[in-house]
């Protein structure tokens, strides 16, 4: 596995491992089973997976479940088939719900330190006691309740005695802290629901800010790296590590998260947009999430590029998403096959073509990679061209076809265009063309040169495929008017389905096989509607963008 990027963290843990502060390097990946992962998770995933490989340390993969209302096994499954695809291996698989004991022993060590308490305020009311970031917050009335009651409370709480919301363990800290975070935060809440690892054994759930910490120091985690929105957080998490009285000290390292330019990464928006259908779920190609970026044919090792090349910063920034484009190009432009497909079908007639005749043409699989070799492509009579590529009034340097000009079929003969075919409604519809016998690709033909070259598919053998064309699925140059949401910035124009056709060499293509459809771009087979008798390709990228890296 590639490494050994330079950032501040390796520079942390390196520092750590030279100076004797740590003899060896846990690290953990720690999702919330609440939703798909997306490029955001990537770069965590990547840079904590990298991080311990390089210094022969381990990484867990956790799954943060302590709020039954949201999670589901769907979502577990999920995450850990997108960290095998990107091409890491776990070393221990955790649950937090694995360590519910041991963190309600220690809540109840807390309350024997005086140091928690049985709150009887509404959130509503919590809220409101606990201040600003200007004003002090106040003390709750059931603050000074005593340890023997608290504990008592708290016993009937896990019992089930009260309703959900009812009551509260806070930690007991310090109301008029400038952090608000450490002003008395709820460290327990009763949810009467289905756990999905541990049933309904439970009826009360820490929240993620004290259990967060626990499952490091349960798991012996060294460094536990989380993005710069947990920052604030850090003084209680250190808090809870010392007042829990664990054995194992992990820190807390902060680092700025992955924004990409027209892209949403909140989880919540990214399921409202699965919930209202306006994707096709969550591994809808124009989601930002692993598995729709795997659907639409990106590969880890283009992921794994990208996240160690934008970096590990502290600061928040936002990154161009023709970036990630760029890496799969480059990942792709050696490994995937080169083919012709037409989009937008014109049929072209060769009138000078014998009748009944097919021959075999040899082209390049891939002219970056030769050792891919050769194949075959028929040529008859019949072809299909693009719409795009005849004009019947073009306008100046148009060097493609038009009435009485002549291009290069790709692999194939020059034709010249003699005849125009419409529909009732004036719609061009059938082109007729002549070709010339002595212009055959490879065969050295000297005696005149034509401007444009365009691809084709023989039409007698070609095979029907829808072709899915794809734009950013958030319009970012739209300034967000008061009163507007993101939805109110989706691309109409985001998905474009066409029905055209592909080599006849394609019949038997798989799920997920990706090609570099000649002017077209990078597709890759859709595993989701691709079916025996339908071929649908998902566009990756275009051919060329203007990014620079």
């Amino acid at each position: 596995m590639e490494h050994n990027t330079s950032n501040f963290i390796r520079n942390i843990v390196k520092e750590d491992l030279e100076t004797g502060k740590r003899d060896y390097v846990i690290t953990r990946f720690p999702p919330e089973p609440n939703g798909y992962l997306h490029i955001g998770h990537a770069k965590s995933i990547v840079l904590n997976f990298e991080l311990a490989d390089e210094f022969k340390g381990k990484t867990n993969l956790r799954f943060d479940d302590t709020n039954p209302l949201k999670e589901d096994v769907e979502y577990v499954n999920s995450i850990k088939e997108d960290v095998t695809w990107l091409g890491y291996d776990w070393d221990g698989l955790f649950f937090a719900s694995d360590y519910f004991e041991e963190m309600y022993e220690r809540a109840v060590l807390l309350i024997k330190k005086g140091l928690a308490y049985v709150d009887d305020l509404s959130a509503a009311e919590i809220r409101e006691y606990r201040g600003t970031l200007t004003q002090p917050g106040k003390e709750s009335p059931f603050r000074n309740r005593s340890i023997e009651e608290n504990l008592d409370l708290f016993n009937k709480m896990r019992n089930g005695e009260f309703k959900d919301g009812e009551k509260v363990l806070r930690a007991k800290i310090d109301m008029t802290s400038p952090n608000i975070n450490l002003r008395d935060p709820v460290i327990y809440r009763i949810a009467h629901a289905t756990h999905h690892n541990t049933g309904d054994a439970w009826c009360i759930y820490p929240m993620y800010a004290f259990a967060h910490p626990l499952e490091d120091a349960i798991e012996n985690v060294t460094h536990s790296i989380c993005t710069t929105e947990f920052e604030d957080q850090r003084p209680l998490y250190n808090w809870i590590i010392e007042n829990c009285e664990t054995e194992s000290k992990p820190q807390q390292i902060e680092f700025g998260r992955l924004n990409l330019t027209n892209t949403v990464m909140s989880k919540r928006k990214l399921k409202q947009l699965v919930d209202e259908g306006i994707v096709d779920g969550w591994d809808d190609p124009r989601m930002p999430t692993i598995s729709g970026l795997r659907r639409k044919g990106y590969t880890p090792e283009a992921i794994r590029t990208f996240c160690r090349e934008i970096g590990v910063a502290k600061a928040f920034s936002t990154v161009n998403s023709q970036m990630l484009e760029h890496f799969v190009r480059e990942d792709l432009k050696l490994k995937a096959p080169r083919t012709m497909g037409i989009v937008r079908p014109l049929k072209v007639v060769i009138t000078n073509y014998p009748e009944g005749e097919v021959e075999w043409l040899d082209a390049e699989i891939n002219p970056e990679n030769p050792e891919m070799g050769i194949r075959k492509i028929p040529f008859s009579r019949e072809i299909y061209i693009e719409q795009d590529d005849f004009m019947e009034n073009p306008p100046a340097k148009y060097f493609r076809l038009f009435p009485g000009n002549e291009v290069r079929l790709k692999h194939a003969y020059f034709i010249k265009c003699n005849d125009v075919v419409k529909d009732e409604n004036g719609n061009v519809i059938e082109l007729h063309c002549t070709y010339d016998v002595e212009t055959k690709s490879g065969s050295g033909f000297t005696g005149r040169k034509v401007k444009g070259t365009i691809h084709w598919v023989e039409a007698s053998k070609a095979i029907p495929a829808e072709f899915r064309l794809y734009e950013p699925l958030i319009l970012d140059d739209q300034k967000q008017e008061e009163g507007e949401t993101f939805l109110d910035h989706i691309n109409p124009n985001s998905l474009e389905i066409l029905q055209g056709y592909i080599e006849e060499n394609m019949k038997d293509v798989q799920p997920q096989d990706k090609f570099q459809f000649f002017r077209h771009g990078y597709f890759n087979v859709d595993p989701k509607h691709t079916s025996k008798d339908h071929v649908v390709f998902n566009q990756i990228v275009s051919l060329k963008s203007s990014f620079r890296i």
